[in-house]
């Protein structure tokens, strides 16, 4: 925690010189802010080899989980190469019960995911994302999801919290950064001793690094406040009471004694109630919604007109490479999907007008009978 403060915070405008060549200046030195873009490497290749040493020169009791040696073999009894497959640990069990649990925690999983999207946007630099981007990564996350269950990983697949965390401590925020990650983690999955060596990290390595990356998301969350009236009473009694239900009452459901509390003689309703009410960010976001839009107050108190003028960017302003296309449009195929017209009806299209203006086109038509 103290090298990751220490390099993304302190030593961030800090540069290494570096030497390079070119055929018009010839051999020259320059500035490399090497603690600015890889402070969560730095972070954790030193404090991974102290541990280490630590556990070489056996400073460290036998069963500390700060200790290297404790999983290694994971490395010795994985494979070099394995090629997962869907179905592998044969064909899905689908259960009334088992959906409607997994829905309950994909529904609250859609409402992190676009929390984490406006996120992710203000830290990279980037507009709001529009609806037909929020729609895509919905869509993309399901897509991701199915094929998780195919393949039996045990686990859908969303949108991670803490690499947008990591966006804000690193500030790197490019498409090449995940799409390198992403080659990395698909060889990890596939040669089997190199996902191993990122297993057998200490896990209070982890631990030190989720600290700082969670309390970036949780401050970059709060920003959205900024929109809102914080003087006023009724605000600051949706905040608070949102915040504080939605951290007390999913520690409460979790304590064993209360394991049995929800009791409504349905199995698959007690078992969504209990999947929903353990989940602090429905919990607290369920609250917030239903208050802020039932108790009375303005606009302006609210935050909606700021919010507004905002989510209102120029074109010009939007442009984010050489190629002067919007930031939020698909990399390859635009040109296609500007020359059809049926394209403005799909969701997840960056042509998208929105349900509310195909209401109005529909009911406005000529062709429309009353």
């Amino acid at each position: 925690m103290v090298l990751l403060v220490l390099c993304s915070q302190y030593l961030s405008e800090v540069g290494l010189p570096f030497p390079n060549w070119s055929k018009g200046r010839g051999f020259s030195w320059s500035k490399v802010f090497v603690f600015k873009l890889f402070p969560v490497l730095i972070a954790v290749c030193v404090s991974w080899g102290l541990c280490w040493i630590l556990t070489l020169t056996d400073h460290l009791p036998q069963e500390d989980h700060a200790r290297t040696d404790l999983r290694l073999n994971i490395i010795h009894d994985s494979p070099w190469f394995r090629l997962p497959y869907p179905c592998q640990w044969g064909l899905p069990v689908v259960s009334v019960a088992g959906v409607m649990g997994m829905l309950a925690g994909v529904v609250a999983s859609i409402v992190e995911s676009i929390g984490d999207y406006y996120a992710c946007a203000k830290l990279a630099g980037a507009p709001p994302p529009p609806k037909h981007a929020i729609n895509r990564g919905i869509w993309i996350e399901g897509v991701g999801t199915i094929l998780s269950g195919l393949f039996g990983t045990g686990s859908g697949t969303t949108s991670y919290s803490q690499n947008v965390g990591a966006i804000g401590v690193t500030r790197v925020g490019s498409r090449r950064v995940v799409q390198y990650s992403a080659a990395i983690m698909l060889v990890c999955g596939v040669v089997g001793k190199i996902g191993a060596l990122f297993i057998v990290i200490p896990e209070p390595i982890i631990g030190g690094i989720f600290c700082i990356v969670f309390a970036m998301i949780t401050s970059v969350g709060l920003s959205s406040l900024q929109y809102v009236n914080l003087n006023s009473s009724r605000n600051l009694f949706v905040i608070g009471f949102s915040l504080f239900f939605g951290l007390a009452l999913p520690r409460w459901m979790q304590r064993p004694e209360n394991a049995n509390v929800i009791a409504t003689s349905l199995p698959v309703l007690d078992q969504v109630l209990s999947v929903l009410l353990r989940t602090s960010m429905f919990v607290g976001g369920f609250l917030g919604f239903v208050l802020d839009n039932t108790i009375p107050g303005t606009d302006e108190e609210r935050g909606m007109v700021l919010w507004r003028q905002q989510l209102k960017v120029k074109p010009d302003e939007v442009q984010c490479d050489n190629k002067a296309s919007f930031c939020y449009d698909l990399p390859v195929g635009m040109d296609t999907i500007m020359r059809y017209q049926w394209t403005k009806f799909v969701p997840i299209m960056p042509t998208f007008i929105g349900w509310g203006a195909i209401s109005r086109r529909i009911r406005h038509s000529p062709s429309t009978k009353v």
